[in-house]
């Protein structure tokens, strides 16, 4: 007798950062052959995303690819999605009695409706921290293009200027062992940034208040102290929190005046976090020496933007995140979990 195998169907939805084929392939790997698997490939990053309250239906979703309609359509049946930046509004969960499961690779699901999900029965997983290695280390750059004078070099030459004089002891660098670097955020990419700090024998002081060092950074001399305090303390301030009522905006007109004459700011975590008027204030008043800006408070940024034209700030395009390692461990994390759910187990990152 022919024994009939009921396969578990599964839809990917992924985009040109997080390949279908990557999360197909890590399917297999942890969950068998054993799956019916449908793949949508959507156009993101050459394609904005969206924000739900720009769209009738979408409340309360942010940073998404995809209409309702087309999205819906392609889930049909299929008992788990697999995604990147797939919206899942109320109105949807409300379409798809099949789905059960959807892990998003991403830290934060915030293109799913948590609380319609939870009302329908559908179990949703994240992957905190899948890139967290690849931000801490591109903070470090970001640092080290403001603090030893990269960029002010690069952009000279690009000119046909050769900057003797960035040679000078009144305008050259200053080397991360003689600087206090002041970290905001003790999540994990903050402590990765401790972590990489150390090994250039840096003076680290963290702010956040909802933690305790580890005993490894308590003996590496890592100091904990109040917002303030670090500000007043750092020759350069970075910083790494979550965006909640209580962080937004915390890097203002009032933070930046308390911040050493002369230091520099560095962002890579979310624009929300900082009053970019402020941010330009202290800038063209000469109090900060400069800044690394990753993320913004609109994106893309528009080209009006007064940012973009100081002359003494790095910009990047909201890139600090994207690795091959990014990618290859938040697919390997969704599937994981999807793993876990066809066992009957409980989710590592359930939201």
């Amino acid at each position: 007798m022919i024994k009939v195998v009921s396969m578990r169907k599964v839809a990917i939805v992924g985009d040109q950062f997080m390949l279908p084929r990557i999360f197909e392939k890590k399917l297999l790997e942890h969950c068998g052959e054993e799956l019916a698997i449908r793949c949508l490939t959507q156009d993101w990053p050459d394609v904005p995303m969206e924000h739900g309250y720009a769209v009738q239906g979408m409340d309360g979703l942010k940073e998404y690819m995809g209409a309702a309609e087309e999205i819906i359509e392609f889930i049909d049946d299929s008992e788990v999605l697999v995604t990147h930046l797939a919206p899942m509004s109320r109105a949807m969960f409300k379409q798809l009695e099949s789905l059960k499961m959807i892990a998003v690779s991403r830290g934060g699901p915030v293109n799913i409706d948590t609380n319609a999900a939870r009302e329908y029965g559908v179990r949703v997983v994240n992957t905190p921290g899948r890139n967290a290695s690849a931000v801490a280390e591109f903070t470090l750059g970001g640092i080290l293009a403001e603090t030893r004078m990269i960029r002010l070099g690069h952009e000279a030459l690009r000119k046909g200027e050769w900057r003797g004089d960035l040679y000078r002891a009144d305008t050259t660098g200053r080397e991360l062992s003689e600087m206090t670097v002041g970290v905001i955020g003790y999540g994990d990419i903050g402590t990765r940034v401790v972590r990489l700090l150390k090994a250039f024998g840096t003076k680290i002081v963290v702010h956040d208040p909802y933690i305790q060092l580890s005993v490894d950074d308590v003996n590496d001399g890592v100091e904990l102290v109040s917002f303030d305090a670090l500000l007043e303390q750092s020759d350069v301030v970075t910083i790494h929190a979550r965006v909640t009522e209580e962080t937004t905006h915390m890097m203002n007109a009032e933070a930046f005046t308390n911040m050493k004459a002369g230091s520099v700011f560095v962002n890579t975590a979310r624009g929300p976090l900082v009053d970019y008027d402020a941010l330009y204030e202290a800038l063209i008043s000469g109090h900060l020496a400069g800044a690394m800006l990753e993320t913004f408070s609109v994106e893309p940024v528009p080209v009006e933007s007064p940012l973009i034209q100081l002359p003494n700030v790095t910009l990047t395009p909201h890139i600090a995140g994207a690795s091959i390692k990014t990618v290859t461990y938040a697919a390997e994390q969704a599937a994981i979990e999807v793993n876990r759910y066809f066992n009957g187990m409980e989710p590592i990152n359930g939201k």
